[in-house]
């Protein structure tokens, strides 16, 4: 298969994706409502859902679930799963392995700036190389100083930008990296030369903050979001999804997202 056919898996006839991320076993210890998030996949894909990224367990457990959906597996995890602030990655998977099970896209973390920067950008450099060998699309997770938004700078559009373009250079053809919600935003899919995922974003007390956040990600150029627990630790995961679609695909307002989700209750 060409890689330009796996990308049109990852993302719709429109070039924007909504991607669920399921992968958290990988890097967190809090992992509620996963399991239960796959049971729904007939209705979340109904809802707009475009693609998946799991980890090399979940594409054997549960690949009748996600069969109709663009795949992507983490080809990386935390060697410290009690440490939420993920300090130390490895490589848990190749290329070869993705193919083998059917996989669209393949996908690892970057440090730029952090303690283990060296390591995840060797991870990084190979996944991408090994990527082009297969055909296979290659999403970098871009984020300056760490996991988590730990200082001023991890959080500043203009140092989340070089890391983006960081990972482009290593050879990614996504990028996914967090927004501060700033209108300086736009200079990080300036600088990602190729499609940008916003990662999930903050885990608001108002579902409507949260779509609010989702529409700055697209109208600084983001192609969609790659969302975990705002959707996996929602009251109404098929919901969100719907919402997201009015925002991603219909390039609707906040107000019609807010009325899918509240419609798909």
């Amino acid at each position: 298969m060409t890689k330009i056919r796996r990308m049109k898996r990852i993302f719709a006839n429109d070039g924007k994706s909504i991607t669920l991320a399921l992968d958290g076993y990988h890097f967190s210890s809090k992992t509620e409502e996963i399991d239960k998030t796959i049971s729904l996949m007939p209705a979340l894909m109904k809802s707009g859902l475009d693609a998946v990224l799991v980890t090399y367990g979940m594409a054997k457990a549960y690949a009748d679930a996600f069969g109709r959906l663009g795949m992507l597996i983490r080809a990386d995890a935390s060697t410290e799963i009690f440490d939420p602030s993920v300090p130390r990655t490895m490589a848990s998977i190749t290329v070869e392995d993705a193919v083998r099970l059917g996989a669209d896209g393949i996908i690892s973390m970057t440090f730029p700036g952090a303690d283990n920067e060296a390591e995840s950008h060797r991870i990084a450099s190979v996944l991408a190389k090994d990527a082009d060998q297969w055909n296979m699309p290659f999403m970098c997770e871009t984020l300056p100083f760490g996991y988590a938004v730990t200082n001023e700078a991890s959080n500043d559009p203009n140092v989340i930008a070089v890391a983006a373009r960081i990972g482009t250079e290593f050879g990614a053809d996504i990028i996914k990296t967090r927004f501060s919600g700033r209108a300086e935003d736009r200079a990080i899919v300036n600088a990602a030369n190729c499609p940008v995922l916003a990662l999930g974003g903050p885990k608001t007390k108002k579902i409507e903050d949260y779509f609010t956040y989702v529409k700055h990600c697209i109208d600084m150029g983001a192609k969609g979001v790659a969302a975990g627990r705002n959707i996996i630790q929602s009251e109404n995961p098929v919901g969100v999804v719907a919402a997201l679609n009015v925002l991603i695909h219909q390039e609707g307002s906040v107000e019609e997202a807010y009325q899918a989700y509240r419609v798909s209750f």
